[in-house]
């Protein structure tokens, strides 16, 4: 299997440049960021080239409200951070971005949302635009939480570089059965995502058998590994050359 970095977690205490040498170091596949926007895309596209490392991805900013797509009233906003995300995806060659949603409720916002959706797949023929249910634990009002939600939002915007970002973490809080739920949503799904639970932490500790649902997904990509360390990434590593082996 192989494995990605997410570097809004992992060596997220090391300038961007830095943390994407320290992923490579590691023996890690690829990396994808949360919010690089304060770091110059000339200097991560410079780390990605030295390292060999594709990025497969980059979130909108999140702002105040966890992202801006879903909120009526601030299409302006949303939108110039579509843009914004889409130029500093293209000028790093990242794959995917990430178009978050926000803290929103009801119809208007999912008119609100899918009208962002569309802009932002029209925007960016060539990448692929994601959304990813967030569990109302962790992100509380947040408009996108179930991979229902996402299925149907998906069929409404009809854009085929629209996908679902299925991650384990959140999905397994919110419902459970991720081997049957991934097998049902394979045909949607652009990107893996994984972390413990409930604690967010390393995958080899918490409840679900990583090192046997990882290789029974039957995912070809790389697989974001989005976990908080706690600490020192490199002592929590230690699952890493095991997992690759499966």
């Amino acid at each position: 299997m192989k494995f990605s970095a997410n570097l809004g977690f992992l060596w997220a205490d090391r300038p961007l440049p830095d943390a994407i040498r320290a992923a490579k170091a590691a023996g890690f596949d690829a990396v994808e960021l949360h919010w690089p926007y304060e770091t110059d895309a000339a200097e991560v596209k410079a780390a990605l080239d030295e390292t060999g490392l594709p990025c497969l991805g980059l979130n909108t900013r999140r702002g105040e409200t966890n992202g801006l797509c879903a909120l009526p009233g601030k299409e302006a906003e949303a939108w110039a951070a579509i843009d914004e995300a889409i130029v500093y995806a293209r000028a790093i060659g990242a794959g995917a971005v990430h178009a978050m949603a926000g803290f929103a409720q009801g119809m208007a916002a999912e008119a609100t949302f899918c009208d962002a959706l569309r802009y932002a797949c029209d925007a960016a023929p060539d990448l692929m635009i994601l959304i990813e249910p967030l569990n109302r634990y962790d992100a509380p009002g947040y408009f996108l939480t179930t991979t229902g939600q996402a299925l149907k939002l998906i069929d409404a915007v009809k854009k085929p570089n629209l996908k679902l970002m299925f991650d384990c973490y959140h999905v397994q809080i919110m419902e459970g059965d991720l081997t049957r739920r991934f097998e049902s949503l394979r045909h949607a799904v652009g990107h893996v995502q994984f972390a413990g639970v409930p604690a967010r932490g390393r995958p080899d500790e918490g409840e679900i058998a990583f090192d046997r649902l990882l290789p029974a997904l039957g995912w070809d990509g790389p697989l974001g590994a989005e976990y908080k360390p706690g600490g020192d990434t490199d002592a929590t590593l230690g699952w890493l050359d095991g997992y690759r082996a499966l």
